[in-house]
């Protein structure tokens, strides 16, 4: 009898130890399936967050190349009793996202003379005596045609502290360029500036003045992302045209009754007008107390 009841523990405790290890192995395989279960959801996660990164550098890409590329001209809305012009109506709404000038300090009677310089006329060297004479430093606006044509007037620019810069290599629409080809905008200024550092040994100054004032907002950015500021202006007249000069007398009163503080001049080196007047226009200013500033100068 006795043996009988060992056998039936012995039988029991068997079953018994079969039944936790099947609870066991149940138990480890569900907590497998669990963490197996976690690194789906974890991938899935990730995946999630790398579409997300993706979908924004997407928008970026998209933002940058939905610039607006429509060519505009520059022009300035002129306002009485020497209060500085208002910037064309176009370009308000973007004009101020790049650093673009076309006026300086308007807080104080400051003034800025610049030059373009598409040819040499034969009026530089003079323009340049006037500037000394009355200490009055100048920024000229180049191209590359005018810096290997005239090495000697540029190295005197820079000798006597005046600003030499870019105004592109072949005096194109920027706008068009920009909409074409980023690389052939990025040549436009990029040679200038080698034809420049060729002859001077020194860096051109960042500055750039688009040809016959064409600009695009994709323009705009391509200039900034080559680290230069654009400038514009709020002051021009019908000075370029050599076989049909302004009065000098007329020229003159055009100037001193539109000049306002911050005022950027844009005058062309080809005009004998503006040659002729320029000493009598410095003085004049300057006792009105006006000041001339360089591009550095911009706030």
């Amino acid at each position: 009898m006795k043996k009988i009841i060992i056998y039936f523990s012995m039988f029991f405790c068997l079953i018994l130890g079969a039944c936790k290890t099947a609870n066991i192995n149940n138990t480890t395989n569900s907590a497998k399936n669990s963490n197996f279960g976690s690194k789906i959801e974890e991938k899935q996660y990730n995946n999630t967050q790398t579409n997300e990164n993706t979908k924004k550098t997407e928008i970026k890409e998209t933002n940058t190349n939905t610039l607006e590329t429509k060519e505009l001209n520059w022009y300035f809305e002129t306002r009485k009793d020497g209060l500085p012009p208002n910037p064309p109506k176009e370009s308000k709404s973007f004009l101020s996202k790049y650093p673009s000038y076309y006026l300086g300090n308007t807080e104080k009677k400051d003034v800025y003379i610049t030059f373009d310089e598409g040819y040499e006329n034969g009026f530089s060297a003079k323009i340049l005596d006037i500037l000394k004479d009355n200490q009055v430093k100048a920024a000229f606006f180049v191209t590359t045609h005018y810096i290997n044509s005239n090495k000697d007037l540029i190295k005197r620019m820079v000798d006597e502290g005046h600003l030499v810069c870019n105004h592109s290599t072949t005096h194109p629409s920027m706008a068009k360029v920009a909409k074409n080809s980023k690389e052939k905008f990025k040549n436009e200024i990029i040679t200038n500036e080698k034809a420049f550092e060729e002859i001077t040994g020194k860096k051109m100054p960042k500055y750039f003045r688009p040809p016959m004032g064409k600009y695009s907002e994709l323009s705009l950015q391509y200039t900034k992302d080559l680290g230069y500021k654009t400038i514009f202006w709020s002051f021009a007249y019908n000075d370029w045209d050599i076989n049909n000069q302004p009065n000098a007398e007329k020229a003159k009163k055009i100037i001193m009754e539109r000049t306002h503080n911050g005022c950027i001049y844009l005058l062309h080196a080809v005009s004998k007008t503006n040659t002729d007047i320029l000493d009598s226009l410095i003085k004049d200013l300057k006792d009105k107390g006006y000041t001339f500033k360089t591009l550095d100068d911009l706030p």
